[in-house]
Formats: structure tokens, sequence, C-alpha cells
């Protein structure tokens, strides 16, 4: 069985970043990340969780660590993501989660079932997406918000090279907000 599930980075706009991915449905909600990392060309650098909801979620599913920092009473009792399947979870009309990545920067991904079929597929693709991923670290969605909108009406300015310096690009280059490749995507996930 394989499911097919399209991911948006909630907040960003002009464009936003997505992407639709066909992933089999036994995989684990870690290989899931693995693959949402991929996809979105994040470096895997912090913490993530999968929830149903933002605020006082349900479902947990994370890499448990003995310092949970999340109080059981308020939130739902975290489940091992190398344990709990896709198929556990999409089932009987449940077609959102929530992604999480890196809880300084607060990285929400809405991840939406749009589609299960009986193929057989063992690795997961990218079918279609848009915008580039925000560089790590960045500062959330204002950061990132703000970094555009230096590229975009400052491109000469000092603050655009300073960003220019960070992000490892060459003297003058242009961040391309639009940037998608599906063919290097689909190339690293099937590493994945």
């Amino acid at each position: 069985m394989v499911f097919q599930f399209k991911i948006q980075i909630k907040g960003i706009t002009k464009p936003p970043v997505w992407r639709k991915v066909s992933v089999p449905a036994n995989f684990t909600f870690l290989r899931f990340h693995d693959v949402i990392q991929t996809a979105f060309g994040w470096d895997n650098y912090h913490l993530f969780e999968f929830k149903d909801k933002e605020w006082q979620s349900n479902i947990r599913i994370a890499v448990p660590v003995e310092d949970d920092f999340f109080d059981p009473d308020f939130f739902a009792d975290t489940k091992d993501s190398s344990k709990i399947k896709l198929s556990d979870i999409f089932k009987d009309k449940f077609r959102k989660l929530l992604y999480v990545y890196d809880f300084g920067d607060n990285w929400v991904h809405e991840i939406s079932l749009e589609s299960i079929s009986d193929d057989k597929q063992k690795t997961a693709i990218c079918l279609s997406g848009k915008g580039a991923c925000p560089p790590e670290d960045c500062g959330s969605i204002y950061g990132y918000e703000g970094m555009k909108e230096v590229f975009a009406t400052m491109p000469k300015s000092e603050e655009a090279d300073e960003y220019r310096e960070w992000l490892g690009m060459d003297e003058g280059e242009m961040w391309d907000s639009g940037a998608f490749d599906l063919e290097e995507i689909n190339m690293y996930l099937k590493q994945v």
C-alpha cells in the first residue's frame, strides 16, 4: 500500500513551500521524517515531532528522550517514531497531521493524506513541489520573509552580502525562493 501526501510549510507564501510525496505505508514515522527532511532540503539538525494539533494534541510521535520536557498532564504521551508505522495512524478517515521541525524556529508542516493506492513501492518518491526550503536557523517564518525581502529590495546592500556569506553563496548571487529541483530530490530520496 502507498500513501500520497501533500506537505506544506505553514505561513510561507509568495511562493508557498510544499511537496507531494508518495510513501510506502509501512514506513515508520522516523523514516517519514527522513523523507520530509530530504524532500524539503532540511539538514536534520534539530528535533522534530508529529502531532494532530498545534496545541494540546492527542497524538505526539517523536524520538523519545529520557528528559522529555513535555508535561504528560498537558501533552499526549510520546510514541516512538521508530516503532509507529504510517499505516498505524493514517487509517479510518484520519487524513491530517502536523510535522514540527526545529522547536526554536518552529517550522510547522501540514501533512494531508491525498490518496491511498495498492501499488507496490519500496522507496519514497517526490511527485511535485514548489518553493525553496528556508535555510536552517534563519529565524523562523519572519526571518525567512525578511531575508527574501532584503534580496528582493536591496540586493546590493551590506545586509544582502551578509546573507550571502552566511549561506555560502557567491558574490552577487541571489536567493531564489522559487527554487525546486524534482530530479535532485528524487535522487536523494532513493537513499532514504
